[in-house]
């Protein structure tokens, strides 16, 4: 068995999404068939919940990292409101936070929380330098800096909205 978590940018364009989708199918299938797949997600809008969808249509399982206790009312937006309620009712486990407010710390809270539960680390990234403020280029740094591996998918053609 296999443990993943994802980190990924939230905002790419819709032509994109069916190009990670593929993309994220073919890095994830060899550790669905090695006998077992955990993925470990925030399940936030864009890659965080691709990978979360993929990891459950290749019969893994899901453990879903929720930032804070008031995520869900305060931070998902309505049309990714659908999605985050499948894929928290789809996780076998729902860890939430002690985290009161979702804000920058809270999200670097849940992203160190993926990477304890992980041997791995998938990041949908388009390579660009890290902000300093917990984004995805900054979780790839902490995993590395952790030696933790970190498999790369940035499918050709893939795009972010401004």
């Amino acid at each position: 068995m296999t443990t993943l978590a994802v980190t990924g940018h939230m905002n790419l364009t819709e032509d994109s999404v069916p190009l990670v989708r593929d993309a994220l199918r073919e890095a994830l299938k060899p550790y669905a068939a090695e006998g077992g797949l955990v993925g470990v997600s925030c399940i936030a809008k864009g890659s965080d919940s691709i990978f979360a969808e993929v990891v459950l249509d290749l019969g893994g399982s899901l453990v879903a990292v929720i930032p804070s206790k008031d995520y869900r009312q305060n931070k998902v937006k309505p049309d990714h409101a659908a999605t985050f309620d499948r894929l928290i009712d789809a996780a076998d486990k729902v860890l939430v936070l002690d985290n009161e407010t979702a804000n920058r710390a809270a999200y670097e809270d849940a992203n160190r929380a993926m990477l304890q539960r992980a041997e791995r680390l998938v990041a949908v990234w388009n390579g660009a330098p890290p902000s300093g403020k917990g984004g995805t280029a900054d979780t790839v740094l902490e995993a590395r800096d952790a030696g933790l591996p970190v498999d790369v998918v940035w499918p050709q053609g893939a795009a972010l909205t401004n």
